[in-house]
């Protein structure tokens, strides 16, 4: 058994230092990462969620969306509802498995641009609070609790 002392000494070791050492104690690289990777994951895949009916039939209301409201230059309406429907959901669960982070990341903040340029431009707070989501997923991947990482140790040891 433990003395009251060393108790006393052990748990002020835990909070020695800033409250930033505290935090990083606590939250480690790779939970900041998972947190991102799931936070931002759940706002596309909602999304994508909105847009179809069933598994991954797109409403003829998305279609509709992508004529009017979100008519993307360069992009038939067609061509764009379906791009968009499927990387809202296939982004998002690469990046809840931490599998191609720093791809489906890139791939989600492009789409993020084209939204703030030609969509919503008005909506930049929002746009820049996603942006802020994916710019670590790109610049650091996926983190310790990844697939990526895994695939990495995996091949690490296979050398």
């Amino acid at each position: 058994m433990m003395s009251t002392s060393r108790q006393h000494a052990a748990r002020a070791e835990v909070w020695h230092g800033t409250p930033a050492d505290t935090l990083r104690r606590f939250l480690p690289p790779a939970l900041q990462l998972l947190v991102a990777r799931l936070g931002i994951a759940a706002i596309f895949f909602l999304s994508g969620r909105t847009k179809v009916q069933g598994l991954l039939t797109i409403k003829a209301s998305t279609y509709e969306l992508f004529r009017s409201e979100y008519a993307l230059p360069l992009i038939p309406p067609e061509i764009a509802a379906h791009l968009a429907t499927y990387t809202e959901h296939i982004c998002p669960i690469l990046l809840v498995l931490g599998l191609f982070t720093r791809s489906a990341a890139a791939t989600l903040l492009g789409m993020t641009a084209v939204i703030e340029i030609f969509v919503y431009p008005d909506a930049w707070p929002t746009h820049l609070s996603w942006a802020g989501l994916l710019l670590p997923l790109i610049v650091q991947g996926g983190g310790a609790w990844s697939l990526d990482a895994l695939l990495r140790r995996g091949a690490t040891l296979t050398r």
